[in-house]
Order: structure tokens, then sequence, then C-alpha cells
């Protein structure tokens, strides 16, 4: 059994930058498990650019209006007071990724360059053309490379944390190239394991391994969740696969047409049209289509987004990526062509409950939670385009800070042969399963609940039905057998156990949704169309006794911006 100061699960950018940071003192030994190798990481995906208030482009943009703009996105369900600190240290995370060489777009003089992103008073989007997360996860793993007391697990899957209930002892692993279990020792463990959206299985811009494994893990641990209700459905998928078409698309001007040739978020969002915040414009773009005004019908159906009146030589130099998607996946050239989009699935505003912001430490201790699968209130019930880079790099420094303080003052806790060996009965378990439940059939099925009933319009009825459908999914998953006996590569194996993450997780976002009787950013409930400050300006946290889901609601802090009315 290897032994290390911190365990990190995740090779994203929260994980890396966390990495980094905790291996800033060199006696501390520091490992990266990811379940694929770093330079896949779902970071590489994201296109627009990263927030931050670097005043030198529009010298009356700040921190604190980078901050209300924050706020007022997230229908004021974020905690000020974590807002704050993000936006403050924004900056100066910029600039160090500057230092360590992401090659971000210029300015003529030589000066960063921002874009405008929706929902943002300036332009502060900090962007390399539209490559952004690809550059900047390149960038962060070849500085953790260079690191002598990182080591990198590649191609290892969570199984569990190992805990006593109060504390952390380490982590059980999968390991996928050889099919054994692995047990690491930790003294503090972080989760950077990024988000779920993946649970909308045909529509969501995630990669395919998006399942949410390190809060389905906290989740079974009794680690509570928060705000997992509130999913962003992002406005320009492709309208055939889903996959992401940036905001840059909007930033650097571009128009959302209806089958009229209308520009229709004037209806919506009449001051900032096409860069509203995205809850908004996903609504619009399907209130469209149920009206008659998308092109076709049914799951089909779709609006436009026009990229045509920017010019070749802009496209090709700012939004290269999204021209080449459209031609690949649509055959459309966005230089001459409308290209067909509809919203998708794309971004979890809840994940693991972080207790303290500044530490990103949760319930259990020597677990830390940092990235798309943690919960820090930043976002509340929507988050504006930009903000989740510039997040995960903000609170992944800070969390790598306080999970190696943290490890230098404590010791390791033993590990028992039991503990040791609950993952490989695990394992061994589904290997030797029985059943006739599909694996295919079941992911496609919970796919089609959550975008039917759980999806950009709720209600009672359906989120009821919801929940009940995908806890007999839950059921079924227990007959479904790993077909493939091979211990080499088994990605049958492995798919079966990211579909019970998915679906323990499903549930719970039904579960939370069916709860909150009001609508509020991304959650909204066609039977109470307003926001409920009253009943429900707070957040939800929800967990696992064992038994049952629990669920009950704690306060937003609110420290400055009094909720107002959402205009824009």
């Amino acid at each position: 059994m290897n032994r290390y100061d911190v365990v990190i699960v995740g090779a994203g950018g929260a994980g890396l930058r966390t990495a980094l940071e905790a291996a800033r003192d060199p006696s501390v030994k520091v490992a990266v498990v990811s379940k694929v190798y770093p330079t896949r990481s779902h970071t590489g995906a994201a296109q627009g650019g990263l927030n931050a208030a670097l005043g030198h482009v529009v010298p009356n943009d700040s921190p604190e209006a980078h901050a209300y703009d924050t706020i007022k996105g997230s229908d004021f369900l974020a905690d000020q007071d974590a807002v704050f600190f993000m936006c403050e240290e924004a900056p100066e995370v910029v600039y160090e990724l500057d230092r360590w060489g992401v090659p971000f777009s210029r300015l003529p003089d030589g000066r960063i360059a921002q874009r405008p992103f929706g929902g943002a008073s300036f332009p502060r989007t900090v962007y390399s053309a539209d490559r952004t997360g690809h550059v900047l996860l390149h960038t962060l793993f070849e500085q953790a490379l260079s690191r002598d007391n990182i080591d990198f697990y590649n191609e290892f899957f969570l199984l569990d944390i190992i805990h006593d209930g109060k504390r952390v002892k380490g982590v059980s692993l999968y390991d996928i190239k050889n099919g054994e279990v692995v047990v690491l020792a930790a003294k503090s463990v972080v989760l950077a394991t990024g988000g779920f959206a993946r649970v909308y299985w045909q529509r969501s811009t995630n990669a395919v391994g998006n399942t949410g494994d390190g809060v389905a893990v906290a989740l079974r641990n009794g680690v509570p969740l928060r705000d997992m209700e509130f999913i962003q459905f992002h406005p320009t998928g492709l309208a055939r696969t889903g996959i992401l078409l940036s905001e840059a698309c909007r930033g650097e001007g571009g128009y959302l047409l209806n089958a009229l040739g209308e520009r229709f978020m004037a209806r919506y969002a009449p001051d900032k049209m096409e860069l509203a915040p995205r809850d908004i414009v996903s609504r619009a773009i399907e209130y469209e289509i149920r009206e008659g005004r998308g092109v076709g019908a049914g799951v089909e159906a779709y609006v436009y987004l026009d990229l045509r009146h920017l010019g070749k030589e802009k496209i090709k130099e700012r939004l290269p990526q999204v021209r080449q998607l459209a031609m690949d996946f649509e055959g459309v050239d966005p230089v001459k062509d409308l290209v067909p989009i509809r919203p998708t699935a794309h971004y979890c505003m809840g994940g693991v409950h972080v207790v303290n912001y500044q530490t990103s430490s949760t319930s259990l201790e020597g677990l830390y939670a940092v990235g798309e699968c943690a919960c820090t209130g930043v976002h509340g019930a929507n988050r504006l385009g930009g903000n989740s880079l510039i997040e995960l790099l903000v609170f992944g420094k800070f969390c790598g800070i306080a999970a190696r303080e943290y490890a230098k003052q404590v010791d390791f806790l033993p590990i028992s042969e039991g503990e040791e060996r609950k993952g490989y009965e695990y394992v061994a378990n589904l290997m030797e399963r029985e059943g006739k439940e599909s694996l295919a059939l079941l992911r496609r099925k919970m796919g089609q609940i959550m975008w039917e009933k759980v999806g950009i319009f709720r209600d009672e009825r359906s989120l009821r039905e919801a929940y009940e459908e995908l806890s007999e999914l839950l059921e079924r998953w227990h007959h479904v057998p790993v077909v493939d006996k091979s211990k080499v590569f088994n990605t049958n194996l492995l798919e079966v156990m990211e579909l019970r993450n998915m679906l323990e997780l499903a549930r719970v976002v039904a579960y939370c949704a069916l709860h909150r009787r009001e609508s509020r950013g991304g959650h909204y409930r066609e039977d109470y169309p307003e926001r409920d400050d009253e009943n429900f300006l707070k957040h939800s946290l929800v967990w696992w006794d064992g038994q049952d889901l629990k669920l009950e609601y704690i306060p937003v802090k609110i420290i400055k911006y009094q909720p107002a009315e959402r205009k824009y």
C-alpha cells in the first residue's frame, strides 16, 4: 500500500491546480489519480475563457463589478463572501497562468485580450481563441510533470473513500489497465472529479466520462451535497449531437435567429440580447420552438446561430474550433451558413457541500472538494460563462494550500484488512453478477427521463414521475451483468460502475427539484413560475443516511447585495 500526504482524485484543471499548490512544499508527497490520461480531462473542452477584472482593457471594471454580475447571474442564490473572494483573487491567478506560459490571445500592444460574455457588465473574459480550456489544461499538466513530488495514477477509477466516520484514511481505486484494486493511504483526500451532466446522456456537452464519480462516492459515504437541483443548459449545443459551441460565438457578436429570421432575444432580454445569462437564453430558445417559430418539430427542432456577418478572418482567428465542429458534425460552414443549435445539458451548479470556501473542506475531516464536483456557493442557481475556469483555479490554489498544511499536522490513520478488501469484493461481485438487464437500455432511459422530466421546464407531476422512474432504474441496475470477463481495459465493467453513479445522482437532482417549489436560475418550475425569496432563498442540502435521502435547507450568505428582480 502506497502512502501519500495528499491524494487528489481528478486531473483536470481543478485537480492539477490543487496538486501544484500542494506540492510547493517539496517534503509533501502528492498523488494525482485520473480515470483518463490527464490531457483528456474535460477541462480541455472549455472553449470560451475565464473571467477576471484585469482592468487594463476596460479601466472601469473591478472585482466588485465582477462579483455583482456573478451574484445577479446566480439569481441571488450565490454566497456573497465566496463570490467576493473568488473575484478578488481572479486577476493574480490569471497573471500566474500567464507566467507559466498559457498562450492567451493578445491585443496589438501585447496585453492580454478580453471579450464580452453573457451576464457581464464589462468585457472581462480572458481567452485563447476558442481553445482556452485546452491550453490551460496542457500548461498545468506540464507544470505538474516538472514537480518531483507529484506521482500520477493515470487510468485509475475511484471506487470509494476510506474513513472512520470522522476522518479520511485514503482511497480505494480500480486499475483500469489490469483490473487490480489498489488502496492509497492518505492524510488528506481531494475530490476533483468534475461534473455529472452526462446524466442527460443523449443530449449533453459533457464527455462520456463525466459521470459524477466523486460526487456519488461522497453521497454514499454520508457527505452532504448542495444545490443539486440546479443544472445549466447551454443555449448553443449543435442540434444533432448536443456538442458545445462556445458562448464566445455570442461574445464575438453572433446572433440567434428563429425560423422567421428574427433576432428573437429582443423579446426576452432587450438590453443584453444574446448576451443574457445562459438560463434565460436557453428558455427563450425553447419558447420559440414551443410556439412554432423553430425549424422542424419535436426533439429534432432547432433555431439558428448566425456568425456570417463576423467575416471569415475573424471566425478563423477567434472561433476556429467552433467552425470545425459545425463543419464536422452539422455539415455547415459558419462563414457562409446558418448553424442549427438547441440547448444542451452543460454544467452542474450543485455538488459536494463545501463547508469552508477558503479551504474547500467538507463535513468529513481531511476530505476536500474542488471544481465542478464541489459546491462552494459561488454559482448559486445559474453560473455565468467564464466563471467555471476561474472558480477551479482560485479554489484549487487555496484547496492545495489547505490540504497540504492539514497533512503536515496529522499522522496516517491505520487501514484495516477489511477496509482494504472492500473495493476488491465490490469489483469481484460485479464481475460474477448475473442478470438480464441491458446497460445501454437503462442508460438511454435515464437520459430520456432527465431530458423530458427534469429538463429546462419542470413541474410537480413530471418531477415526481422522474424520481420514481429513476428509483426503479436504480433497482434494475442490480441486475445488469458484466458480460466482459477480461481484466485488461474492461470498459464494460467501468460503464456498469459509472451507470450506478449517474443513476444515484440523477435521482438526487429530481428529488431536490421536486422539493424546490419556485423558479430560480436554471431551475424553472412551470407550476411555480416566480422566484420565492420568502421560502426558498436558501441552499438545499441532501445526504444519504444509509437508507433514505434526507433534505434540509441552509441560509444563503448575503453580505452586501440584497435580492432584486433579475432583468437584462
